[in-house]
C-alpha cells in the first residue's frame, strides 16, 4: 500500500485551518488521489468540481457575483447537499478556472465549508492572477514518492528503516546483510522511480514492461502539456525536455546552447526552460560562483544542470536494457547521471531549495566541480555523488575543503560504500539521503528595549 507524506499536512490543514489550502505539483504525482483519500474519509460530505471533466463549471464560476451566488452556482453543479461544518470542496484541474483561485476568499469568507484546490502546471498557469487570495489560502506542494516513501510501499519493515535512520544520525556502519539489501532496494527506485500509478503497477505485477508502459505514458502527457499549454515555443521546450538525458550524461553534464541549434543570448530562450521549472517536470539547478552562504547572492543563472523530477522517468527516457543494467549488482557499473538526478529530488523535496524552487552546484576551472551545495545548519554543506568504486577521490571537493576562505565545515559523498569518516568528509550509501532532511527553522524570539524612549521628554 502506498501511503503518502503529504497526506498528514493536507489532513491537519483542513482539519485545523479555515483557510483554502491549493495543493501543487507536477501532473502524476498523485495530488487529486490523495486529496480524495481524504475528503472521503475525515468529512460526511466530499463534493468534487473537476475543470476538465466538467467545463460548463468553468463558464458558471467566472460570472460569479459574490459568495451567496457562487454558493448558488456550487449547489447546482454538487448535484448533492451542502451541509455546513460537514462538507469539503475539492476544485481540481484549477489551472482550467484560474477565476476560482481568486474567488475563493468569498468562498473562505462566508464559512460555511472547507475548500481544497489542486491542479497541474499551476506555476505555469497561476503566474498571471490578478489577485493572489492572501490570507485565505495557503499552498503545499506534492512530489513524486522519495526514497521512505518508496520502501515503505515496498514492504521494508519500520524496524529496519529506524535502524538505518539511527546509523545516519550517529555516522555509524549499517549491518552488512541489511546494507547490501538495501541497495537492491535503492536501484529498484532507480528503476521504478516515484510516480505513484508507476509504483502501484510494479506491486501489482512485478513486471518492469508495464512499469516501463506507464512511464513512457506519463512523459508522453508531459509532452501534450507543453504542446497544449505554450504553443509557441512547443519545439523548443520540448527539445530541451529531451536533451536533458543526454546532457546528465555529458562530461560537463549542462545545457550547451550549440545542442539546441540556437544562436541567441540565453536571456531569449530563459523562459523555455522557467516553463519546464514551473510545470513541475525538471528542477535546476545553477552553479554559485563562491561556496558562501547565502548561496542565492552567488548563483549564476546562465549556467546550470536540469534534472527530470523523477528519477524513474530519466531511466526510461534512457531505455534499452538500462533496467537490468541498474539492477544488477555489478559494482564497477558507472550510472553517475542517475545518482545525481535521484539525489537533486531528494533535496528538492526534503527543502534544500531554499525556497527559490532551485538548488545548486560549485564549479570552478582553478578548483573543480562539486555536486551539489546546500545551506545547512547556517553553513555551506558540500556533497558529492558516486555511483563508482572510486568515491574517495574526489580533487574539487577536497579543494574546496582545504580553502581557509570558504571555513566549510563538512561535507558529505553519497556512495555505495557503508558509512565511514575521513576527516570531515562522511561518506554515506546512496540510500541513507532518504534521512538527510532541511533543519527546522528555529524561532528567534527578540524584545526591543525601549529604555529612554518612551517618555515624552525622553532627554529631561
Amino acid at each position: 500500500m502506498i501511503t503518502r507524506k503529504a497526506e498528514a499536512h493536507i489532513r491537519h490543514f483542513l482539519l485545523n485551518d479555515k483557510k483554502s489550502l491549493l495543493v501543487t505539483g507536477a501532473r502524476q504525482v498523485g495530488k487529486t488521489f490523495s486529496i480524495r483519500k481524504i475528503g472521503k474519509e475525515y468529512f460526511d460530505n466530499f463534493i468534487e468540481i473537476n475543470f476538465v471533466d466538467q467545463p460548463d463549471a468553468v463558464e458558471v464560476f467566472n460570472e460569479h457575483k459574490g459568495a451567496k451566488d457562487l454558493l448558488l452556482r456550487l449547489s447546482a453543479l454538487a448535484k448533492k447537499p451542502l451541509v455546513p461544518g460537514k462538507t469539503l470542496i475539492f476544485f481540481d484541474e484549477v489551472q482550467e478556472c484560474k477565476e476560482i483561485v481568486t474567488a475563493i476568499k468569498f468562498l473562505v469568507d462566508e464559512g460555511s465549508y472547507q475548500y481544497v484546490m489542486s491542479g497541474s502546471l499551476l506555476g505555469v498557469e497561476l503566474d498571471d492572477l490578478r489577485s493572489v487570495p492572501v490570507g485565505y489560502m495557503n499552498e503545499m506542494e506534492m512530489y513524486p514518492l522519495d526514497l521512505a516513501e518508496f520502501f515503505e510501499a515496498i514492504g521494508i519493515a519500520a524496524s529496519v528503516v529506524e535502524h538505518i535512520k539511527k546509523c545516519f544520525d550517529e555516522k555509524q556502519p549499517v549491518d552488512d546483510f541489511i546494507h547490501t539489501r538495501m541497495l537492491e532496494a535503492l536501484r529498484l527506485y532507480l528503476v521504478v522511480g516515484g510516480m505513484p500509478a508507476v509504483v502501484q503497477s510494479y506491486l501489482d505485477t512485478n513486471n518492469l514492461r508495464k512499469v516501463q508502459e506507464q512511464q513512457r505514458s506519463i512523459i508522453r502527457t508531459y509532452k501534450r502539456d507543453i504542446t497544449k499549454y505554450d504553443p509557441d515555443h512547443k519545439l523548443l521546450i520540448e527539445d530541451i525536455y529531451d536533451l536533458i538525458p543526454s546532457e546528465l550524461n555529458a562530461k560537463y553534464m549542462r545545457f550547451i546552447w550549440k545542442e539546441l541549434n540556437v544562436k541567441a543570448r540565453f536571456s531569449k530562450y530563459e523562459n523555455s526552460f522557467l516553463w519546464l521549472k514551473n510545470a513541475g517536470v525538471a528542477i535546476p539547478t545553477f552553479n554559485v560562483e563562491e561556496p558562501q552562504v547565502p548561496l542565492l547572492l552567488n548563483k549564476q543563472r546562465n549556467l546550470f544542470k536540469l534534472f527530470l523530477n523523477d528519477v524513474g522517468l530519466l531511466a526510461a527516457m534512457y531505455g534499452g536494457n538500462i533496467q537490468t543494467k541498474l539492477l544488477s549488482q555489478n559494482p564497477n557499473i558507472n550510472f553517475g547521471s542517475i545518482f545525481e538526478n535521484l539525489v537533486a529530488q531528494e533535496l528538492y523535496a526534503h527543502g534544500f531549495d531554499g525556497g527559490h524552487h532551485s538548488l545548486y552546484y560549485f564549479n570552478s576551472k582553478r578548483q573543480g566541480e562539486i555536486d551539489f551545495l546546500v545551506e545547512y545548519d547556517n553553513n555551506v554543506l558540500p556533497i558529492e555523488v558516486k555511483s563508482g568504486k572510486d568515491y574517495e577521490r574526489h580533487n574539487a571537493l577536497s579543494n574546496v575543503m582545504e580553502n581557509d576562505d570558504y571555513r566549510v565545515p563538512s561535507a558529505f559523498v553519497f556512495c555505495q560504500d557503508n558509512v565511514h569518516t575521513i576527516g570531515r568528509i562522511t561518506y554515506y550509501p546512496i540510500y541513507m539521503v532518504a534521512f538527510f532532511n532541511q533543519i527546522s527553522t528555529k524561532e528567534t524570539l527578540y524584545k526591543f528595549d525601549l529604555t529612554g524612549l518612551t517618555s515624552p521628554n525622553p532627554l529631561d
